[in-house]
């Protein structure tokens, strides 16, 4: 059972993820939040009910932290959509490895892991991705096959007395989200040379800023979980690239693809970008094989998250791109960097 009075630990919580998680549980009865964030002052007034600053790169703040917590909502990763491997394991893998080992020795009692369906191998378009699938290291987007080995763990740790809980969580749309698909594709394609991979007939597990959070909150409080679980989290329906893209283009004013790839195409450009970069100009490569790993076929459904979690996506995903862009049309839509900070 869950405990009547629950302390819920949110990591990276003035983060896109995290601030949505702290909302989502905002004024939940017997529920204290704890937000742990570098920069306290980021935070929305009122929000949490306790602050931890400091930064999870550090290990004894890592101790620190998970103290007196019930549970977990580890959604304060570093992340990059293409190379930086070592900044990866330094930032990435090895402070979330530790910190899972530190929410063991502490008793936390369940430990809620951010990760993405892309962590599953893409299949035959239109053929449904369970929330077990199999994990293939890409070999090309570090971030990714970090995940795969963070979940491998949580695997083989949830026997210590934590219960171990990921959710593969589908793409993010919603205000407030800098580094992902939708700032991603509205200014290149806006250079007129993107075009459909596929023919666009792939399909997107597109997921709304306020699903994500209600997702964290039914994960944290839900009654009945195994040792470990994982979880398919996304939105109410799986729209193709075609009409994401061009539902992006015309609300943006920007031009939609004139042409089709097919995807080994797709990813041998994003290979040369890369390698080119450092070459070009502008903050980040024009294509990664990340973009176009997103790209693939996700139809991820929520199935278990609605049966064990009582998981059930609200917002359509046409609502939260024209919230999306209306937040990035206030800057311009940017160039985005591809990588955090």
């Amino acid at each position: 059972m869950v405990p009547s009075a629950t302390r819920i630990l949110i990591t990276g919580a003035t983060g896109f993820l995290g601030r949505n998680i702290l909302e989502s549980l905002a004024g939940e009865p017997g529920v204290t939040t704890i937000a742990a964030c570098r920069d306290p002052r980021k935070l929305t007034p009122g929000l949490a009910d306790e602050v931890r600053a400091g930064d999870l790169t550090d290990g004894a703040y890592r101790r620190a932290v998970v103290r007196d917590v019930d549970v977990v909502c580890h959604a304060g990763t570093w992340a990059s959509m293409w190379g930086h491997r070592e900044l990866e394991h330094q930032r990435f893998y090895l402070p979330s490895r530790d910190l899972i080992e530190q929410a063991i020795v502490q008793g936390v009692r369940r430990f809620i892991m951010a990760s993405t369906v892309a962590i599953g191998t893409p299949g035959p378009t239109g053929q449904p991705h369970d929330d077990r699938s199999r994990k293939t290291p890409t070999g090309f987007w570090p971030h990714l096959d970090y995940l795969m080995a963070i979940d491998d763990q949580m695997q083989a740790q949830a026997h210590r007395g934590t219960q171990m809980v990921t959710l593969r969580l589908g793409h993010f749309v919603g205000r407030g989200n800098r580094l992902g698909l939708v700032p991603a594709i509205v200014p290149r394609l806006n250079t007129y040379l993107v075009p459909w991979l596929g023919g666009g007939r792939r399909h997107l597990p597109l997921i709304a800023d306020t699903d994500l959070g209600t997702a964290f909150k039914r994960a944290a409080l839900a009654d009945g979980l195994s040792h470990y679980e994982s979880f398919n989290i996304c939105g109410p329906s799986f729209p193709q690239l075609r009409e994401v893209v061009s539902y992006i283009a015309a609300q943006a004013d920007v031009p939609k693809p004139w042409y089709s790839v097919p995807y080994s195409a797709g990813y041998a450009f994003g290979w040369l970008m890369e390698k080119l970069h450092p070459l070009l100009p502008g903050s980040s490569p024009f294509l990664t094989r990340s973009i176009v790993r997103l790209c693939e076929d996700w139809v991820c459904p929520n199935a278990s998250a609605t049966e064990k979690l009582g998981y059930v996506p609200q917002k359509p995903w046409q609502q939260a791109v024209d919230e999306h862009l209306a937040d990035l049309a206030g800057e311009g839509y940017p160039w985005p960097r591809l990588y955090q900070a």
